[in-house]
């Protein structure tokens, strides 16, 4: 039988504590006030061709915004599929294997869109 202290010092089940917490609650807050810039980009890119896109998106800043958003939300999307998977999956060998799926996912997500970001700014 443990205590209470006991239970909180040995951090939970994901033995991680609060920095997940908190992490992913930064992650949001980046993610929410990206959120009107890139909305206002894309509505910039409507009835655009190619040229006038590769323009809009080969402006610095607009790449930036855009690629920090990617990066925010990829960063959230794997923090929150994490917490998933290590509150509901049991096996320790499949939780594992799960944990490395998804932070690979997560990384090909986020490279593949900032890839396709950098490609449409260049416009080839």
């Amino acid at each position: 039988m443990r205590t209470p202290l006991g239970r909180v010092r040995n951090l939970g089940a994901s033995h991680s504590g609060t920095s997940d917490f908190w992490r992913q609650r930064l992650t949001a807050v980046a993610t929410a006030l990206l959120i009107a810039p890139v909305v206002v980009i894309v509505l910039m890119l409507i009835g655009r061709n190619q040229a006038g896109a590769a323009q809009i998106l080969g402006a610095p800043l607009i790449a930036i915004i855009l690629i920090l958003f990617i990066i925010a939300s990829a960063w959230h999307m794997k923090i929150g599929m994490q917490v998933v998977i290590e509150d509901y999956i049991h096996n320790e060998k499949l939780k594992l294997a799960s944990v490395m799926a998804n932070n690979f996912f997560c990384v090909a997500v986020a490279l593949a869109s900032i890839y396709a970001i950098l490609k449409l700014s260049s416009g080839v």
